[in-house]
């Protein structure tokens, strides 16, 4: 009467069945301890209701639940298993052993199962629970271990699988253990909230305000972050609905419409949003895993979402402030000639020339770059250059955003987001060809949390980055410590954090694939990113520097990506405009 057909895709899919299970057996403290990422170990041991030795034996046949006593059972789901396919597809690809007793019997049982074979069954000495051993995932499928990703990599979807069950279960204690080492110790904490700040770190519930509201169709509780901590890194939202995670790209949509306008582009707030609903009015069997959710109200619930999280929003005052009591200044009446006549930039020119002497008025301000090689390779640019390259003081900034330096057929404009770039996938590649890159140290170290999931990305790629330049560190179980970073990136602490943030995704983009076309991609992202979190070019001689820069580069007209980076104002078009 239900659809079967579970898949132990991972180790994590393990942890997850088996945690799960320990919850819907009444468990208040749960510990999965893990080796070798569980290629190797995926123990879950729980103090939970415990099982009877026939029980035991029959658990790990197909179909077999404990969980559903009738047919109707199904419309009032409210336990996170209920198709028996878990414990067979487990025993089907693993070595499994189960240590369980029951409150009311003296001693307990062993049973061992491998290759879906009931191998053993004896008494034993137990504790209330179950203790289940997994070991050797996979041995007798090679074909599905040798495609398991790196150690560190199945890790991050344990801990995924872990902090999912454990956010909604507050009341239960929970440990993570990976090769000896303790990741997580959580006791049952006082709430909700703790137990986010407990998993996630305490920037998780720095800025997050309280959601709630009851209607007929829907209850609806948890958090939301203010709209300024709003990160491009994803990984903070999380929906669950009758203690359940699901995943629902529609009802995100609520989310992000409740934020429009009040957060920049790309980026996504962090949201806890618990959902409580009459089980008969949702479907969660339209999915193996059971993430995805079908509600028989959706439309409702969005709408109910959406409200919810504009009211909070409204509430705590997220919106711009307009201080009615500030005086106001009498606003000077301006000619209407004044737009078609105001300079373009009122700001005076601070801008000084540090390679100037004032004891030899008539040498040149400083040396002429050398050309020589650009101009070879590319004649179509050659012809715009003197035989030596523009002052300085000739060098104009337009707006932050564009180099104006003159040339002998008019004024070449140069794109100063887009020349960093160019510039910076040069040197990424380079340094990988030569395994090293310069960097540039950080005056006071900033600290970064990232949770246990993405700082295990870090030590995943930890050799990467340090050829390319970042030198960052580990401390603890979830942040890291940057006390450096590539030359042309920023290492002001906020810039910093934000270049972590988009560190985290790009890290998390699975690049398969051969080696140098690998590299090459992550060295065209790593350049994206280090032009746009790049300090802002501010005199004459840093715009001078950034220019002869990008003419050092083998290919200086174009982004890695394909977009210009320069462009020539001709004297025929300037001399139209007149």
């Amino acid at each position: 009467m239900i659809a079967a057909g579970e898949v132990v895709q991972r180790p994590a899919s393990v942890v997850k069945e088996l945690v799960e299970n320990a919850v819907d057996a009444g468990a208040d403290q749960i510990t999965v301890v893990i080796a070798d990422a569980g290629r190797t170990l995926i123990q879950v041991i729980d103090n939970g209701c415990g099982m009877s030795p026939d029980e035991a034996v029959l658990c790990f046949e197909r179909h077999a639940t404990s969980k559903l006593a009738s047919a109707e059972d199904l419309q009032h789901i409210c336990t996170f298993g209920f198709r028996g396919e878990a414990l067979a597809s487990i025993a089907a690809v693993a070595e499994v052993t189960l240590k369980t007793r029951r409150e009311e019997d003296e001693v307990g049982c062993q049973v061992e199962f491998a290759d879906s074979k009931h191998l053993a069954t004896e008494e034993v000495s137990a504790p209330r629970g179950c203790n289940f051993a997994v070991r050797n995932l996979f041995y007798n499928v090679p074909a599905r271990r040798k495609f398991l990703k790196s150690d560190n990599v199945e890790f991050k979807h344990i801990v995924e699988e872990f902090t999912r069950v454990a956010l909604t279960r507050p009341e239960i204690g929970f440990t993570l253990v990976h090769n000896g080492k303790d990741v997580h110790v959580l006791k049952p904490a006082k709430s909700l909230k703790y137990r986010i700040q407990d998993l996630l770190g305490g920037s998780a519930v720095d800025n997050v305000v309280d959601i709630s509201a009851d209607t007929s169709v829907v209850k609806v509780s948890g958090y939301i972050s203010s709209p300024e901590s709003a990160r491009k890194t994803p990984g903070m939202q999380f929906f669950f609905v009758n203690g359940r995670f699901f995943r629902s790209p529609y009802l995100h949509k609520a989310v992000m419409n409740a934020y429009e306008n009040l957060i920049p582009d790309g980026a996504t707030p962090a949201y806890f949003i618990y959902l409580t609903v009459d089980p008969q009015t949702i479907d969660v069997n339209i999915h193996p895993t059971k993430t995805e959710i079908k509600f028989s109200e959706d439309s409702v619930i969005f709408q109910v979402l959406y409200a919810c999280i504009r009211e909070a929003i409204g509430r705590n005052s997220f919106g711009a402030a307009i201080d009615f009591e500030a005086p106001v200044s009498d606003i000077p009446v301006i000619s209407h000639n004044y737009e078609k006549y105001r300079p373009a930039d009122l700001t005076p020119d601070t801008s000084f020339d540090p390679g100037y002497n004032p004891f030899e008025p008539d040498a040149p301000s400083r040396p002429a770059a050398d050309y020589t090689k650009y101009i070879d390779r590319h004649e179509d640019y050659g012809r715009l250059f003197e035989e030596k390259a523009a002052p300085a003081s000739s060098v104009i900034i337009l707006q932050g955003k564009y180099i104006l330096t003159p040339s002998k057929d008019g004024v070449l404009v140069v794109n100063i987001r887009r020349a960093r770039e160019r510039i910076l996938y040069e040197k990424f590649i380079k340094s990988v060809e030569v395994n090293g890159h310069v960097s540039q140290s950080a005056l006071f170290p900033v600290h970064v949390n990232v949770g246990s999931a993405h700082k295990l990305l870090f030590d995943e790629h930890e050799d990467m980055l340090r050829r390319l330049g970042f030198d960052i560190s580990a401390f603890g179980n979830d942040t890291i410590v940057v006390n450096g970073v590539p030359e042309g990136f920023s290492c002001d602490s906020s810039k910093v954090e934000a270049m972590v943030a988009d560190l985290v995704l790009i890290l998390e983009d699975d690049s398969a694939g051969l080696a140098g076309i690998m590299e090459a991609a992550m060295a065209e992202k790593f350049a994206r990113v280090g032009a746009a979190e790049g300090d802002n070019v501010t005199s004459a001689f840093e715009a001078q520097r950034l220019v002869d820069a990008l003419f050092a580069c083998q290919n200086p007209e174009f982004t890695p990506g394909g977009k210009k980076t320069m462009a020539l104002l001709s004297s025929d078009e300037i001399e139209k405009k007149f």
